[in-house]
């Protein structure tokens, strides 16, 4: 195999291993945020018990995420040190700032809310967690910033040595296209966090009725019961029906918001890279219309393989600029535009190596951005139209006793992983063959890009890259499976697996005695 294919498998798996985590971190964070600030405002020992259970699952895929996180900037000097060479000028900033205020932040006031339960006013302890979460939702808009750079290059002029050197750090910062898939990405992991609550919220009312705790009067509506078991009682069940109504309710505005700033997006990517969005919207040809199907051979980059099944006039147009109907360049008609700027072959230049003369491929791998793009808008919408049903189906306060039901409900929890992978490998498989992208209008420099097939270590053998490759899989598989055995295992406990206290009750005449003491760690791990 080649060096270039093995480097991108590796990146790819390990990103989007890593990418399971983020979104729900940064949708769940918010989410537990906002359930202590409830219980703090109201006293309701329902909001105590949901922010306890929900902040021990966070506490698990955070530890996990971070982790798998590292190695991504390893992987920068390892496999790809010509691309670290590069944007090394640019990129040093804002991971910087991610790496010193950011997650610095972000791990210290989460300490502080893992060992400050009992410790710490109740106010001061709520606000260590959202700065936690703020500093969480920092460190993804400084490496989005680094990203967005990549795909749209601003505030840099080109060295002696033709590497771009940073002159406004206010304009990579404040990036049009930073903002935009920031805010994308925000809305995106509020949807995964919402379907999260509702799958497992609805798990748990299956089981209460499941096992008889609740049941069904005659009007339809639930009679709430209790189990002798600790945590099972009434308090219980307003905890699952709250988590799951406001999950959905999440989930929802999640939906409208990813709509909202995907559109922005969109409009971005035309005027910032026509062939990426062209070739999502399989747009062989100059034209309006918008396809809803089409169908080609799944390797090709070739416009002659696809047939366009179904499409819907003039919505193109509209998707590009905001104009219905308006004409959008096609691949056809783009290919040459970049051949004429940026040439046929690899140039013949020492930082090509071997790869130099090599035939530049411009048009994507259609099948992988034109699924990518359907697949990302699909999962999105069927888990918006889910959180729907589900409103309507709980309005009497409990779920249906259907096991196939809850088994969608629990199924669904992947869809907007699914749908938020999906996104990401889109945006990234879309800018090929360019690591950095080319932007000359934006920029005002032309000479600002990279050739994906320059970006890899010139020292690394296919060897050395497949070794590190299996490795990396292999601790990752290992890292998977642990992380799924402790979310299965509190999620099967209920709230009594993140509140050892509703089990041993602490008595306050003895409040020295270990039976009866909080213990912070069973909290934390």
């Amino acid at each position: 195999m080649d060096v270039l294919d093995i480097a991108r498998w590796q990146f790819g798996i390990t990103t989007v291993y890593h990418f399971l985590m983020v979104p729900l971190t940064l949708g769940l964070g918010m989410t537990v945020a906002v359930l202590q600030t409830a219980w703090v405002r109201t006293g309701d020992e329902r909001f105590l018990r949901m922010t306890k259970f929900w902040g021990k699952l966070y506490l698990i895929n955070f530890i996990v995420g971070v982790a798998t996180g590292l190695v991504q900037e390893f992987q920068f000097g390892m496999a790809w040190s010509e691309y670290s060479r590069f944007v090394g000028d640019v990129f040093g900033a804002p991971l910087a700032l991610e790496g010193l205020l950011a997650f610095f932040a972000e791990s210290t006031f989460l300490g502080i809310w893992i060992f400050g339960w009992g410790r710490l006013r109740k106010g001061l302890h709520l606000a260590a967690l959202w700065c936690a979460v703020i500093g969480s939702w920092a460190s993804a808009y400084f490496i989005i910033v680094a990203n967005s750079w990549m795909q749209h290059p601003v505030g840099v002029e080109l060295g002696a040595d033709g590497r771009p050197v940073m002159t406004d750090i206010w304009a990579v910062l404040t990036n049009n296209t930073a903002i935009a898939a920031f805010t994308h990405t925000i809305f995106g992991a509020l949807v995964v966090s919402g379907m999260f609550l509702l799958g497992l919220s609805w798990y748990h009312l299956w089981r209460r009725r499941h096992d008889g705790i609740d049941t069904v009067g005659a009007d339809g509506r639930v009679v709430v019961g209790r189990a002798d078991v600790p945590g099972r009682d009434e308090k219980d069940h307003g905890v699952w029906l709250w988590s799951l109504r406001i999950g959905a309710v999440v989930a929802i505005l999640g939906f409208g918001g990813t709509v909202l700033t995907g559109d922005i997006q969109g409009k971005l990517m035309y005027e910032q890279q026509p062939m990426k969005m062209a070739a999502a919207e399989a747009a062989c040809h100059t034209g309006s219309a918008f396809s809803v199907l089409s169908l080609g051979d799944p390797g090709s980059r070739d416009c002659s393989d696809v047939i366009t099944l179904i499409e819907v006039p003039g919505v193109l147009g509209f998707l590009g600029t905001g104009e219905w109907g308006a004409e959008m360049p096609g691949i056809s008609d783009l290919e040459p535009q970049y051949v004429d700027q940026y040439g046929e072959t690899i140039p013949d230049d020492a930082l090509y190596g071997d790869r130099a003369g090599s035939e530049v491929e411009y048009v994507p791998v259609m099948w992988v951005t034109y699924w990518g793009f359907r697949l990302m808008i699909g999962l999105g919408g069927i888990v918006a139209a889910a959180a729907v049903v589900a409103l309507w189906l709980t309005r009497k306060g409990t779920v249906p006793r259907s096991p196939w039901i809850m088994r969608l409900a629990l199924l669904g929890i992947l869809a907007p992983f699914a749908a938020n992978i999906a996104g990401w490998i889109f945006t990234e498989m879309g800018r090929q063959p360019f690591v950095v992208a080319p932007n000359p209008d934006a920029t005002g420099v032309d000479g600002v890009f990279m050739f994906t097939a320059a970006a890899v270590s010139p020292g690394v053998t296919a060897g050395e890259l497949l070794f590190s490759v299996i490795a990396l899989a292999s601790v990752y598989a290992v890292l998977l499976v642990v992380e799924l055995f402790l979310l299965t295992t509190y999620v099967r406990g209920g709230v009594a697996s993140a509140m050892p206290e509703l089990s041993h009750p602490r008595d306050d005449d003895h409040p020295d005695d270990d039976a009866q003491r909080d213990d912070v760690l069973a909290f934390a791990y």
